[in-house]
Protein backbone atom coordinates (compact mmCIF):
# COMPACT_ATOMS: atom_id res chain seq x y z
CA UNK A 1 0.00 0.00 0.00
CA UNK A 2 1.18 3.57 -1.00
CA UNK A 3 1.58 6.24 1.53
CA UNK A 4 0.16 9.62 0.85
CA UNK A 5 3.59 11.06 0.22
CA UNK A 6 4.39 8.61 -2.88
CA UNK A 7 0.86 9.24 -3.91
CA UNK A 8 1.64 13.04 -4.26
CA UNK A 9 4.90 12.43 -5.59
CA UNK A 10 3.60 9.97 -8.69
CA UNK A 11 0.72 12.56 -9.25
CA UNK A 12 3.27 15.19 -9.52
CA UNK A 13 5.79 13.32 -11.69
CA UNK A 14 2.62 12.00 -14.00
CA UNK A 15 1.48 15.38 -14.35
CA UNK A 16 5.12 16.30 -16.71
CA UNK A 17 3.90 13.25 -18.37
CA UNK A 18 1.78 14.69 -21.24
CA UNK A 19 1.79 15.95 -25.06
CA UNK A 20 2.30 19.70 -23.43
CA UNK A 21 5.67 20.76 -22.13
CA UNK A 22 5.59 22.21 -18.61
CA UNK A 23 7.43 24.86 -17.89
CA UNK A 24 7.91 25.04 -13.86
CA UNK A 25 6.82 28.80 -12.82
CA UNK A 26 8.43 28.69 -9.08
CA UNK A 27 11.74 27.86 -7.14
CA UNK A 28 8.44 26.06 -4.76
CA UNK A 29 7.73 23.97 -7.70
CA UNK A 30 11.32 22.76 -9.02
CA UNK A 31 12.33 21.67 -5.49
CA UNK A 32 8.63 19.63 -5.35
CA UNK A 33 9.88 18.19 -8.70
CA UNK A 34 12.86 17.44 -7.86
CA UNK A 35 12.10 15.74 -4.53
CA UNK A 36 9.20 13.69 -5.60
CA UNK A 37 11.95 12.42 -8.56
CA UNK A 38 14.61 11.65 -5.91
CA UNK A 39 11.69 10.13 -3.88
CA UNK A 40 10.69 7.67 -6.51
CA UNK A 41 13.83 6.70 -7.57
CA UNK A 42 14.80 5.55 -4.11
CA UNK A 43 12.05 3.15 -4.05
CA UNK A 44 13.00 1.95 -7.56
CA UNK A 45 15.39 -0.51 -8.42
CA UNK A 46 16.79 1.13 -11.80
CA UNK A 47 16.09 3.09 -14.45
CA UNK A 48 16.24 4.92 -17.89
CA UNK A 49 17.08 7.89 -18.56
CA UNK A 50 15.84 9.50 -22.26
CA UNK A 51 16.88 13.19 -22.50
CA UNK A 52 16.14 14.89 -25.64
CA UNK A 53 18.97 17.68 -26.56
CA UNK A 54 20.07 19.92 -28.59
CA UNK A 55 23.95 18.45 -29.12
CA UNK A 56 25.75 15.89 -27.29
CA UNK A 57 27.01 18.60 -24.41
CA UNK A 58 23.94 19.33 -23.40
CA UNK A 59 22.56 15.80 -23.38
CA UNK A 60 25.38 14.84 -21.42
CA UNK A 61 25.71 17.12 -18.96
CA UNK A 62 21.95 16.73 -18.44
CA UNK A 63 22.93 12.92 -17.65
CA UNK A 64 25.60 13.83 -15.17
CA UNK A 65 23.85 16.24 -13.12
CA UNK A 66 20.53 14.24 -12.89
CA UNK A 67 22.96 10.69 -11.65
CA UNK A 68 25.06 13.44 -9.67
CA UNK A 69 21.62 14.62 -8.12
CA UNK A 70 19.95 11.13 -7.45
CA UNK A 71 23.03 9.93 -5.24
CA UNK A 72 25.09 7.87 -8.80
CA UNK A 73 28.62 7.93 -9.63
CA UNK A 74 28.81 9.94 -12.66
CA UNK A 75 31.89 8.39 -14.67
CA UNK A 76 30.71 8.71 -17.86
CA UNK A 77 33.58 8.97 -20.78
CA UNK A 78 32.17 11.01 -23.31
CA UNK A 79 35.60 12.38 -24.51
CA UNK A 80 34.97 10.73 -27.95
CA UNK A 81 31.35 12.14 -28.05
CA UNK A 82 30.92 15.52 -30.13
CA UNK A 83 27.60 16.02 -31.93
CA UNK A 84 26.66 19.33 -32.76
CA UNK A 85 23.21 18.24 -33.60
CA UNK A 86 19.96 17.04 -31.69
CA UNK A 87 20.57 14.02 -30.24
CA UNK A 88 18.71 11.68 -28.23
CA UNK A 89 21.16 10.29 -25.10
CA UNK A 90 19.95 6.87 -23.73
CA UNK A 91 21.34 6.05 -20.20
CA UNK A 92 20.53 2.59 -18.07
CA UNK A 93 21.74 2.86 -14.46
CA UNK A 94 21.56 -0.93 -14.34
CA UNK A 95 24.31 -1.59 -16.81
CA UNK A 96 26.22 1.91 -16.67
CA UNK A 97 25.78 1.98 -20.18
CA UNK A 98 24.11 4.42 -22.63
CA UNK A 99 23.47 4.97 -26.48
CA UNK A 100 23.35 8.36 -28.52
CA UNK A 101 21.54 8.47 -31.65
CA UNK A 102 20.46 11.26 -33.61
CA UNK A 103 17.09 13.32 -33.06
CA UNK A 104 14.78 15.03 -35.15
CA UNK A 105 11.91 15.89 -32.80
CA UNK A 106 10.65 19.35 -30.79
CA UNK A 107 10.87 18.27 -27.39
CA UNK A 108 13.66 18.85 -25.38
CA UNK A 109 13.43 17.42 -21.81
CA UNK A 110 14.35 14.21 -19.94
CA UNK A 111 12.11 11.50 -19.60
CA UNK A 112 12.72 8.79 -16.56
CA UNK A 113 11.54 5.14 -16.99
CA UNK A 114 11.07 3.20 -13.67
CA UNK A 115 12.06 -0.04 -13.31
CA UNK A 116 11.02 -1.86 -9.27
CA UNK A 117 10.50 -5.12 -8.46
CA UNK A 118 8.85 -4.92 -5.03
CA UNK A 119 6.91 -1.75 -6.01
CA UNK A 120 4.48 -2.22 -9.66
CA UNK A 121 2.84 1.12 -8.65
CA UNK A 122 5.53 3.11 -9.54
CA UNK A 123 7.10 1.49 -12.70
CA UNK A 124 6.26 4.18 -15.18
CA UNK A 125 7.83 6.16 -17.93
CA UNK A 126 7.77 9.71 -16.63
CA UNK A 127 8.29 13.15 -18.16
CA UNK A 128 9.55 15.37 -20.01
CA UNK A 129 11.57 17.19 -17.30
CA UNK A 130 13.67 19.91 -17.90
CA UNK A 131 16.97 19.50 -18.88
CA UNK A 132 18.52 22.27 -16.02
CA UNK A 133 16.56 20.93 -13.46
CA UNK A 134 19.30 19.58 -11.44
CA UNK A 135 22.29 22.54 -12.61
Amino acid sequence: MMNEKIKQALSLLKSYSCLQLKTIKSEQEKQELESSIKLIVSLSDNQNFGICASNSHEAFNTLKNYLKALGYEENIDTEKVTENKPVYLKFNTEKKSYHLSDYSGDYRGVLITIFADFNEEIIGTYGHFPLNLFN
